[in-house]
């Protein structure tokens, strides 16, 4: 697979959703950060704004709940029309019923990792996900800093994933710059979620190619397709 850009619509403007989602249709998915002030201590947005930007994104939708009990609210997004759908290790009762739930409607599985969760607990559930998720901020706020203590983390992934055969893609979320995507996939990360650094540009798509360009730059080959 080809290094994916994925800008967070946290930082858009969330009066005009339908025209900030075109702002960005250069890039490969539109990330949705789904909140509910209880997982994180911020509230965003749900399911039936969710269901209502897949029908108007021009390009598909990346949903990442950080929210409790995904167990029992994370298929209603893969059910609404979302393209992928991320749930946190730390919050679900149930990873793998849950990812094998996810793809069963059809949808992408993502399993999410705080900053400071170990991927070792979890390099046996490789096989029921499409996606690691490693967070480089503490989930719940836009506009972090990138955690460098994560960059470790990030290439232990890489290696589980090549060690295990499978294609599962490795994304992070946090702090993404055109400086910061650099270290992120040099250390073996292929999709990348930036807000401010998209949203914040005078010009997204230039922006998003900016993004592309440098992590193309720095990846070694570790966004290849493996097995």
């Amino acid at each position: 697979m080809a290094l994916q850009i994925s800008p967070s619509i946290l930082n858009a403007d969330f009066a005009n959703l339908e025209s900030e989602l075109a702002r960005i249709a250069d890039a490969d998915w539109a990330h949705v950060d789904v909140m509910d002030n209880h997982f994180v201590p911020n509230l965003t947005l749900g399911l039936p704004v969710v269901e209502a930007l897949t029908k108007v994104s021009p390009i598909p939708v990346d949903v990442h709940l950080m929210i409790a009990d995904p167990d029992h609210w994370a298929p209603g997004y893969a059910e609404a029309g979302a393209a992928s759908v991320t749930f946190h290790a730390e919050a679900a009762g149930a990873p793998i019923r849950l990812a094998r739930e996810l793809r069963r409607l059809g949808a992408r599985a993502g399993l999410a990792l705080k900053p400071a969760t170990p991927i070792e607990a979890f390099v046996d559930l490789l096989p029921e996900i499409d996606m690691l998720l490693v967070m480089t901020v503490e989930p719940g706020f836009g506009g972090q800093t990138f955690l460098d203590v994560c960059l470790p983390k990030i290439r232990r992934a890489r290696q589980a994933i090549r060690d295990s055969g499978l294609d599962v893609w490795l994304q992070v979320d946090g702090g993404v710059t055109t400086e910061t995507i650099e270290r992120a996939a040099d250390a073996g990360a292929d999709v990348f979620v930036a807000g401010s650094a998209v949203y914040g540009a005078p010009d997204a798509a230039a922006q998003i190619a900016e993004l592309r360009r440098r992590a193309a730059d720095h990846s070694h080959g570790s966004s290849a397709a493996v097995g």
